[in-house]
């Protein structure tokens, strides 16, 4: 059974940093194209960062130089770091995995284009 148990989240003032975990289990993510995506209120949703099974990245144009991708192969943990958050960064964060394309070709707007995602963790950010 494969799992994604999102955490991290929570309300932050803008300027602010937080760290989203995503831990993994039934996939390794080792061998999988690695994601986060966000959708906000009365937003579509956003792919905002990738990592493919070599550690390669990629970001949204929106959080290039404040969020960074990273993942821990040995806890099957995909991280999120989050810094000089802003009030537009205001969403629900999910992660997700693409077992077929482990090169993560491109950066995928929805979760629904993995096979796999969790149920999300919300980041709240205040002006």
């Amino acid at each position: 059974q494969v799992q994604l148990v999102e955490s991290g989240g929570g309300s932050v003032q803008a300027g602010g940093s937080l760290r989203l975990s995503c831990a993994v289990s039934g996939v390794t993510i080792s061998r999988a194209c690695m994601g986060w995506i966000r959708q906000g209120p009365q937003k579509e949703s956003e792919g905002v960062a990738m990592i493919d099974s070599v550690g390669r990245q990629r970001y949204a144009d929106s959080v290039k130089g404040r969020f960074t991708i990273s993942k821990d192969n040995a806890k099957n943990t995909l991280y999120l770091q989050m810094n000089s958050l802003k009030p537009e960064d205001t969403a629900m964060y999910y992660c997700a995995a693409d077992v077929f394309d482990w090169t993560c070709t491109v950066l995928k707007a929805d979760r629904r284009e993995y096979q796999y995602w969790g149920q999300g963790t919300q980041v709240t950010v205040s002006s």
